[in-house]
Formats: C-alpha cells, structure tokens, sequence
C-alpha cells in the first residue's frame, strides 16, 4: 500500500513491523521498553524508521509499590505477576527488585503464561499475611483481568494495576498513563 507512516499499537505489533519495513516511518505507542525491544538506540536519539510514544518508564516501579505500601501499610510482600515471555517482565522486574527492600517490601516473582497459572500464584501467594499484588502492563494479565481482579478481592490482596479499566472492571487502584492521550501524542 505504500503509506508514508505506520502507526503501531504493542510491543509484539512493532516487533512485526521493524522485520517488514526498513524504510517507511513506524510511529509506535504502549511499548514499555523500546530500547530493551531493540526498536530505538535511545531516547534522545531513536534512529532508524522508528519513534514513538513510551508506555512507562522504568523508574514507575518505585511508584507502584509506594502506592501498595500507602495502601497497605502493613504490607511485608509483594507478588510480582507478569509473563516471562514478554519484554516488560524483565525490565519491571529488575527495577521493583532494587526498590523493594529500601521499602521493607520482598518481591516475590510469578511467572504466569495462563488462568490457571494466574490462579495458582495468586492462591499460593495468599497463603501468607503481609502480602499484595503488581501487576505491570502485560498482555497476559490484561487478558485475564477478570480473574485477578477476583481473586485479589476474594484473598483480600491490595492490588496495583497499571491501567484504569482494571479499575472499571472493580479493581482497586490503578496508576499509570492516559492511553488514549498516548495516541494523541503519537499524532504529533
């Protein structure tokens, strides 16, 4: 079709794209790590055919678990819940391990790819006092928003999720970007 720009939505639809095209400008939004993906050399300098619009910054982490501790002040543990598989688990995880302890917190890693291993975190996890869940943009949770949700209010699990329609969907609380106004700045 020949266009003079793509506009792309996700970190695995980028991925797709960069291996496609190596001369139309890709303009990319909800990526978490783009430099990590190998999709830019830097911030400041993007170079190739992509640019974009990042998702997070690595250094929200802190945040996250600062609202979990606010919260629940009694907090001791948090399940860290993402997919291994994805680019955003190592990237997150890394940052929320070197926060955690100046926060008295122990991130406890939970490696989940389906419901059923969501479930089986979640209610092993809870087995113990003190706890509380993050949850990083993931498309494996996102897929399974429901579930958690549940599960974190039926254990009594304080969560934080990164987008509002955890939210509208009766989670707790969310703390993240304006996904539509992520769009509107990729326009510009």
């Amino acid at each position: 079709m020949r266009p003079d720009v793509i506009l792309a939505h996700s970190t695995p639809v980028v991925a797709a794209l960069q291996q496609e095209s190596g001369a139309v400008p890709i303009v990319f939004v909800t990526v978490s790590d783009p430099i990590g993906s190998g999709f830019i050399a830097s911030l400041a300098r993007p170079g190739g055919n992509l640019t974009g619009v990042m998702m997070f910054e690595v250094g929200i982490t802190g945040k996250w678990l600062a609202l979990l501790k606010q919260i629940a002040p009694n907090l001791k543990r948090a399940a860290f819940i993402a997919n291994p598989k994805t680019t955003v688990f190592d990237y997150f995880l890394r940052s929320a391990s070197a926060i955690a302890p100046s926060l008295n917190i122990k991130l406890v890693p939970s490696h989940v790819e389906t419901a059923a291993d969501i479930e089986r975190a979640i209610v092993a996890f809870a087995g113990e006092p003190g706890g509380g869940l993050i949850l990083p943009p993931d498309s494996t949770t996102i897929g399974h928003r429901d579930l958690i949700i549940e599960l974190a209010a039926r254990h009594r699990l304080p969560a934080v999720y990164t987008t509002s329609y955890f939210v509208a969907a009766g989670g707790r609380m969310s703390y993240g970007i304006d996904q539509v106004d992520t769009f509107r700045l990729a326009a510009s």
